[in-house]
């Protein structure tokens, strides 16, 4: 069995490990809402926030490191860098004092906190999110844009940049060599084991903010139902309705587009 494993690319091996965990981020209610077209301008907003973070957490890392063995072959910014485009959404909406008004969940700050641990502790762990982030962004993100740019009504692409990649022609042959380059980094076993469960806990940072974020909108609920005979109670639990939302489908994008692959 170990000699089989060991001849697996290993792209493969990280769609095999996460399987489970896929499916289980996908299948949220609030993703599959997001692919029904069911998502505010605000949600879409506060989504922006919390992808920010976790680019600039992603690619700060992915620069610094990358001269390091197991990062260079994955390392494409010209082609897959979202951190820009991000900051070009952010300031269509919120102008050029946006990030002022940046908001995101503890959720979100312990994914950033883990990029950042395995930027300075184990580079090679970077590889699992890359793969992660860029393949699942390529291979959902048009048709993620085009839901929505129908969802907010926006008559054109701006303010959509962060599904665009301006520096990609093919999509799936992209792809293709982004896998080729992945599975040419050299790593020992203890290595490759150490990025495959670097890619389930990934996922699971992702099923954490469903997680965390549900159960503010549970409480958010829970607190407007039980003062519904007061009109400010409804108004200060919108808010944070609209974070919780907004947040679980940004985590839930790249699941949802990621075995699309």
């Amino acid at each position: 069995i170990e000699s089989t494993i060991k001849t697996h690319d290993l792209s493969d091996q990280i769609k095999a490990a996460t399987k489970e965990n896929h499916f289980r981020a996908e299948n949220t209610q609030l993703m599959l809402s997001y692919q029904k077209g069911q998502i505010t301008l605000q949600q879409y907003k506060v989504l922006l926030f919390s992808l920010y973070e976790i680019y600039k957490a992603l690619e700060e890392e992915l620069d610094r490191n990358s001269s390091h063995p197991a990062v260079a072959p994955i390392y494409f910014p010209q082609e897959l860098a979202r951190l820009e485009l991000l900051e070009s959404d952010l300031e269509y909406f919120f102008g050029q004092d946006w990030e002022k008004r940046v908001i995101v969940p503890a959720a979100t700050q312990r994914y950033k906190q883990r990029l950042r641990k395995i930027g300075q502790e184990n580079p090679e762990l970077l590889v699992a999110h890359a793969y992660t982030r860029y393949l699942g962004d390529l291979s959902g993100g048009q048709v993620l844009g085009k839901i929505t740019q129908k969802s907010l009504g926006l008559s054109s692409k701006e303010g959509l940049s962060f599904f665009s990649f301006p520096g990609v022609s093919s999509p799936n042959r992209f792809k293709q060599l982004y896998r080729s380059r992945m599975n040419s980094v050299e790593l020992t076993e203890e290595e490759k084991a150490a990025v495959l469960e670097e890619a389930v806990e990934a996922f699971e940072l992702n099923i954490q903010v469903f997680d965390d974020l549900q159960k503010m909108l549970s409480i958010a609920t829970e607190t407007d139902q039980s003062r519904s005979d007061v009109g400010a109670a409804r108004f200060t639990a919108s808010p944070v309705l609209q974070l919780a939302v907004g947040l679980c489908v940004a985590l839930a994008t790249v699941g949802a587009a990621m075995y699309g692959m």
